[in-house]
């Protein structure tokens, strides 16, 4: 791996999350955080959090089907439920336990999923966990995806009889900024009766009029929407928005929530103060798209490809030396010959910050 360009290292962070921070020892200014909305460091989700540590103690003490099933969390599912316009949510301790719990739940043995070619690992993850056969489309290329559903016999060993069609997607692509076709997506989903596995984890908080992501409000009953509270709501832990029925299924079948202690109280109360500030306060939001569109992006997630790992990383490297710290992506992560800076904006980044990762970007051009 080290030949390759490809060892990952820990650096050590020594200050809360926000657009600067302190790093190796070193003050930088920080374009790789999820923090979007700048709520991980904010004074009432600390308040909210500490309040729930007072009332409910630091640990939850088992699965929620045991003893963990702490009122706040429930009220936080109720929240989220109001939030997306479904009849019900159902926390999972992160997108990756959402996602590897969820997936299996919905498709099995006998079933295709129909999976986008750069979708998050979890998701992947989350499909070979299920007993269902693959097939993989063209990245946001729904004429590919509509030829394979046309077909499904034809990716399905040619013998027997598919039972069900699942359609896996993010809404917001974490290494590539870009958004998934989600209206024509769902009417090609309709039109081929299958359900679409939507992960909405850099869409809600950040997309909506309200915050709630690309899926609308009170979405069609083939949409399942997974999000995530540690990225624009500044906590931890993900929840899945659906129909009562799918949360008394996954309850029940998830294998990823039934066998896992419960989220702590702090994160389940952090939370539910960030879902307040994101409906309360749309000018986050405001800020963080003024941020945006001043780097001409369409979503705050931009992907700088430069091709091979080792000379991404020597950028990457050059920048921190220079105040400015911007992750670069290598395989598994991203496919081989795309290794990346992949570079995040925050509503609380100034115009100032914004000059600096400008200057920095005319830099790399000219490398």
């Amino acid at each position: 791996m080290q030949e390759e360009g490809l060892f990952r290292s820990l650096k050590r962070l020594s200050s809360p999350q926000g657009p600067e921070i302190e790093i190796e020892g070193r003050r930088v200014l920080n374009f790789c955080s999820n923090n979007y909305l700048g709520l991980a460091n904010d004074p009432r989700l600390n308040a909210a959090a500490i309040e729930a540590v007072r009332k409910y103690g630091s640990g939850s003490g088992a699965a929620r089907l045991i003893v963990g099933n702490c009122e706040l969390a429930e009220e936080l599912e109720e929240g989220l439920a109001l939030f997306k316009g479904t009849e019900a949510a159902l926390l999972f301790n992160s997108g990756y336990h959402a996602n590897i719990g969820a997936i299996p739940a919905l498709a099995g043995e006998g079933d295709l999923i129909f999976s986008d070619e750069l979708n998050h690992a979890s998701l992947i993850d989350g499909c070979r966990l299920s007993r269902a056969e693959k097939v993989i489309y063209r990245h946001n290329d729904l004429n590919h995806l509509e030829e394979l559903l046309k077909n499904p016999l034809s990716h399905h060993g040619g013998e027997g009889r598919v039972r069900g069609r699942l359609i896996v997607t993010e809404a917001v692509f974490s290494m590539e900024g870009d958004l998934c076709p989600l209206d024509d997506l769902l009417r090609l989903a309709e039109k081929y009766d299958a359900a679409v596995y939507l992960d909405e984890a850099h869409a809600v908080g950040v997309f909506g009029e309200n915050g709630e992501g690309l899926a609308p409000r009170n979405p069609p009953e083939h949409l399942i929407c997974m999000a995530t509270l540690g990225k624009a709501f500044g906590s931890y832990g993900a929840f899945i928005a659906g129909s009562k029925v799918l949360r008394d299924y996954l309850i029940n079948r998830a294998r990823s929530f039934i066998f896992t202690t419960a989220l702590p109280p702090a994160a389940i109360g952090a939370s539910l103060a960030a879902l307040r500030i994101v409906q309360e306060e749309p000018e986050l939001r405001k800020r963080l798209w003024e941020n945006v569109r001043s780097l001409r992006g369409q979503s705050p997630i931009f992907s700088i490809k430069i091709g091979s790992a080792d000379k991404t990383m020597a950028i990457s490297k050059k920048l921190f030396e220079e105040g400015i710290y911007v992750q670069g992506i290598r395989p598994p992560t991203v496919p081989e010959g795309t290794s990346r800076l992949r570079l995040t904006l925050m509503a609380t980044h100034t115009k100032e910050h914004l000059e600096r990762i400008l200057d920095a970007f005319r830099w790399i051009q000219n490398s």
